[in-house]
Order: structure tokens, then sequence, then C-alpha cells
């Protein structure tokens, strides 16, 4: 029988690293376990989105996460660096916050549905459970103190949020044939290379288990190269599933010339084209899937080869500002109320931290915004 794996939360977040900030995946993480906080009857409002409301109670899941978060991805490192880093990144928790609310509220102004989404990643949560139905999943989810509509809200708001991003902001972004031909043509000695093959790889890791646990590991690695041989993207199942410290990067280990690989792999990989995928390999590790990114013949690299590397340059360099100029039209054309003591680092002008208010119509509020339009 397949070992059920612990209900975690956490899988609520899925794929949104890749595109989100982390302040604002803090946001999503907070969001999947407010729930807890449910019996609670008077909540302290630290901020307002337009309608929607930010609790203390939000504010101190997100500082929870993002404390959780620092200490995941440094697992060597001191208590002191720990709390460096986390003390870094706490004035953007509010931040975060806010910028979830105006994502989601955007997706509902612009009709986005995302309840297909939904169904297809409860019932993948199900299945990476070994959970016979969603009514089981439903129940893993209320005893771990989730209410359950609270659970498929947070994964709802997800998705939006990475829909209203790839649509709004990712579709704004444009790199030129012409400006990546500029650019090779002005670098070509980056891209003058011994042979090497970039690779991302999915571990089932083998360290310290039985011999009676060996053939189900292996079926685990079997499976998931099954998934991405069907259309599951590799680098979300690396995400989810490998046992490699690479996981966080989607499995991506970089490059490689011959002789960096030990004579097993390198027999295999330089063998293959970008985009081939491994069998799977046991290793001394555990067993390994690797994906041949790149293929690169010595020499200078004809831009065919190079092209998209370039072109995700770009993209990569305008992808954080270009969100961040969106969150401010964003913000330019929303009604942000913060209560003082508070810290929103993406706050622009004097007026938006003022004293808590009572809620108010949306017509209110709009003449509110222009006056404070006006004033400016």
């Amino acid at each position: 029988m397949k070992k059920r794996k612990p209900f975690d939360w956490r899988d609520v977040l899925g794929g949104v690293r890749a595109a989100v900030p982390a302040a604002l995946l803090l946001a999503l993480a907070s969001a999947a376990v407010l729930a807890q906080d449910k019996g609670r009857v008077v909540e302290e409002i630290i901020a307002r989105v337009n309608n929607e409301i930010i609790t203390l109670s939000q504010y101190q899941k997100a500082e929870s996460a993002l404390r959780d978060e620092v200490t995941q991805e440094c697992r060597n490192c001191t208590t002191a660096q720990i709390d460096a880093a986390y003390n870094d990144q706490h004035n953007d928790i509010l931040r975060g916050l806010i910028d979830q609310s105006l994502l989601v509220q955007r997706g509902k102004d612009l009709g986005i549905s995302v309840e297909t989404q939904l169904v297809r990643q409860l019932d993948q949560i199900r299945q990476d459970h070994s959970l016979a139905s969603i009514d089981a999943l439903e129940k893993a989810v209320e005893s771990s103190g989730i209410a359950w509509e609270e659970y498929k809200a947070s994964i709802r708001d997800n998705l939006m949020t990475q829909s209203v991003i790839r649509r709004e902001v990712g579709s704004r972004i444009t790199v030129d044939g012409a400006e990546v031909k500029k650019y090779y043509e002005e670098h070509q000695n980056d891209y003058v290379r011994p042979e090497q093959v970039f690779l991302s790889e999915i571990l089932v890791n083998t360290e310290g288990k039985s011999a009676e646990e060996i053939p189900t590991l292996k079926k685990k690695a079997e499976d998931l190269l099954a998934r991405v041989k069907k259309g599951d993207d590799f680098g979300e199942i690396a995400k989810r599933y490998s046992d490699s410290p690479t996981a966080k990067q989607e499995g991506n280990l970089g490059g490689f010339g011959r002789g960096q690989l030990s004579k097993e792999l390198e027999d295999i990989v330089f063998k293959r084209n970008r985009g081939d995928l491994t069998e799977v390999i046991q290793t001394k590790n555990g067993f390994e899937i690797l994906r041949v990114d790149e293929h690169y013949q010595a020499g200078l690299q004809p831009l065919d080869k190079v092209e998209n590397e370039i072109t995700n340059k770009f993209y990569q360099q305008r992808m954080q500002p270009g969100l961040r100029s969106y969150l401010g039209e964003l913000r330019e054309e929303s009604y942000l109320t913060v209560k003082p003591g508070y810290v929103d680092s993406a706050s622009v002008g004097a007026n938006s931290t003022i004293e808590e208010a009572s809620p108010t119509p949306d017509t209110k509020q709009k003449s509110k915004k222009s006056s404070k339009k006006k004033a400016g």
C-alpha cells in the first residue's frame, strides 16, 4: 500500500513561487492558515484595501510564515543569520498582504474565473496525499484545524493572483528580436563555450532508507517521470517532490563540462539534446531523473542556440519592476489605509497611513480618493 503523505497546508502554494515576490508568497501562506483564528469574534484591523480588510491575525500568520521560510532556506545558518534575514524582509510583510488583496480584487474586476483550475489542484493535492476522494481531503483539511471553505478560498486566491500576473504583467513584457540580436552581437564572448550541458534534476533520496523501502522509492521516481512525460511541468514536479536542495530552484543544477560529472552520468547526458529526459538513474544518493535544459557544442554558440537564454534574461530583468509598476497602478486606483504603527513599504505619499476609520460604501470611498488626489 502506498504510504500516505502527511497533510500540509503549504501545498496550496503550488507553483506560485516562480512569478511572485517573497512578500506576496507570505501573504498567500498566511491566508491559508487564517481560518485557525475563526473562533475569534473581535479582530484588530490594521489596513483596508478598498472594501477588503487586513487583520492583525493575518499579519501575525505572515510573520510566522516568513520565519518558517527563512529557516527552511537557510538550514545551516546560525540563529543570528536567520534573524538578520528575517529582519531584512520583515518590512515587506504588509506590502505583500496588500499586494495580494489588490491582485485578487483586480482578478474579480476582470471577470477571471479559476474554478476549473481549483478543481484540478484540489484533485492533485488529493492524489499527492493518497486520499480516496475529495471528501477525504476535506476531512484531512478540517482535522488539521483549517476550515474547508477557507482552505479552498486560499487556493482560489493563489490561482487568481497567478492568473492576473500572467495576464496583466507578463503579457506587457515584450522582448524584440532585434534587441536580442543586438545583445548577442555585443556580448559574443559570453557565448563562446566549451561543450556543456545544463541540467535540471528530480531526486528521490534513498540515504538512510532500508532495503524494504527501496522498491517503493524507485516506484515513486518512475511515477514522477511518467507525469513529466505526460506533460506535467518538470520544474513544478521538482519543486514539490524532489528531495534535493535544488528543489527550490525547480531542480536547476547549472552547467557541466566534460569531466565534471561521474562517467556514468556523463555518458548519458552528453548524448542527449535540449529538452531530453533521462530514464530513472540509480545513484549513491537515490533515484535521479535528469533533464537536459541545453547542450552546447564547443565554440561560439549560434544565435538560435542562445536566443531563448537571452530572451529569458530580458524577461527576468523586467518582470519584477513590471509587477511593482502594475501594483503601483492598482494602488493609485484604490483606497488604502494603514493603521499607525504598521509599515507598508510600497506606500507613496504622506496620506497612505491614516487613522482607523469605519468602512464606507464604494461611492464615499471614491469621493475620498478624489479629494486625496486634489489635495496632492
